[in-house]
């Protein structure tokens, strides 16, 4: 029987957190149910918005729910804890001192993810909430790793902006003009790739000659998912 058990704080937004759920399971090499991950989710709809308590400094209410979660995982008994919520990242040091279960960073391992395809010194763009590009917490998790962070102007961010909360609510987006703004990165700020760091824009599907240009976050946060709880990853091409 497995008894690795991944923990999921989810609902930060739900539809990323259904994706993520889903993408484990195909993502991960098995040929029956019993050889999938034992997962248990959280699906915190009802948690603070992240970016409104990171720009208000009002902090309190978003960090005691989040222990909440936390504690009742670790209870549970799960051996890792993603929390697929780019945003969210900025509290990691607080939220990491809530359990002893050890939480899955994935804005470090996206920017060494970044730094593996591409090496040192590389220019990387990104596409984040206002709040994760406030906190610097991928800026400075690239820095780190030796890399170039370039950020969008504030134009483009104003309309990264409007893509994601128009993706929370389920309104339609401009997949072309999103497309737009990535291919400008890489093309007029010399990017070499484009980081997205939002679970909401893992929700667009982008054509495969931008998708190229992108790592996106959700993804090696899933990839690192499958392969701490002791699993292979399928390949791509077979899902």
């Amino acid at each position: 029987m497995n008894s690795m058990k991944l923990g999921i704080v989810g609902g930060m937004g739900p539809m990323a957190t259904s994706m993520f759920f889903e993408r484990i399971v195909e993502r991960t090499e098995a040929s029956n149910d019993q050889e999938h991950i034992d997962i248990v989710i959280i699906n915190h709809a009802s948690m603070p918005d992240r970016t409104n308590a990171i720009l208000s400094g009002d902090y309190d209410d978003f960090l005691n729910k989040m222990r909440s979660d936390l504690e009742l995982l670790e209870h549970i008994g799960v051996s890792n804890i993603a929390i697929p919520c780019n945003t969210s990242h900025f509290f990691m040091n607080q939220m990491k001192a809530m359990t002893k279960v050890p939480i899955i960073d994935m804005v470090t391992e996206t920017a060494g993810e970044v730094l593996n395809r591409y090496g040192t010194n590389t220019r990387v763009g990104i596409l984040a909430t206002n709040g994760t590009m406030h906190t610097k917490t991928y800026e400075n998790a690239c820095e780190a790793a030796g890399l170039i962070f370039v950020k969008p102007e504030p134009k483009i961010q104003e309309h990264v902006m409007q893509v994601i909360y128009d993706i929370k609510s389920d309104h339609p987006i401009d997949i072309k003009a999103f497309e737009g703004i990535v291919m400008h990165m890489i093309l007029e700020m010399h990017c070499a790739c484009v980081i997205l760091a939002c679970t909401e824009l893992s929700l667009i599907k982008l054509d495969s000659d931008v998708a190229v240009f992108c790592i996106d976050a959700m993804d090696v946060l899933i990839e690192k998912s499958i392969l701490y709880s002791g699993k292979l990853l399928k390949s791509k091409l077979n899902v």
